[in-house]
């Protein structure tokens, strides 16, 4: 039943978040800031399980998203994906950051949730990567 609770509060969240994540891809200076606080925040974050890992290459998609070089990929997506980067940041936390490991988990539910949702576009994100580092 908890970790019903802590899905439905995820998805609760990244809904919550996709109007303001709409705003801010249309304005490339405001997202690379946003994307930019992100990067430095998950420097403090232990990494758990795959979920956390997978930020720098959430990170990377919205930026390539955002300056046009990477297109297959639907704008919804890209809000879900900035409106669970500005919890991790900015998010009113059930259990505050400070407390170590603990204080993490609803930014990694966030994330989750997230990755759950868009796992397909951020596999062929990965893979268009890698064939544009090969050519």
């Amino acid at each position: 039943m908890a970790n019903e609770f802590n899905l439905d509060k995820a998805k609760e969240v990244l809904d919550a978040g996709m109007n303001q994540a709409q705003e801010l891809i249309q304005d490339p200076s405001k997202i690379n800031d946003v994307l930019d606080q992100v990067q430095e925040k998950i420097k403090d974050i232990p990494v758990v399980g795959t979920d956390l890992a997978n930020i720098p290459t959430m990170i990377s998609m919205v930026k390539s998203y955002v300056t046009k070089e990477y297109t297959e990929v639907s704008p919804k997506v890209v809000a879900a994906l900035v409106s669970a980067l500005l919890y991790v940041l900015k998010g009113r936390d059930l259990i505050p950051d400070a407390i170590p490991i603990l204080g993490q988990v609803d930014d990694v539910a966030v994330i989750a949730v997230a990755m759950k949702l868009i796992a397909p576009e951020i596999e062929a994100f990965k893979q268009w990567q890698a064939a544009k580092e090969t050519a």
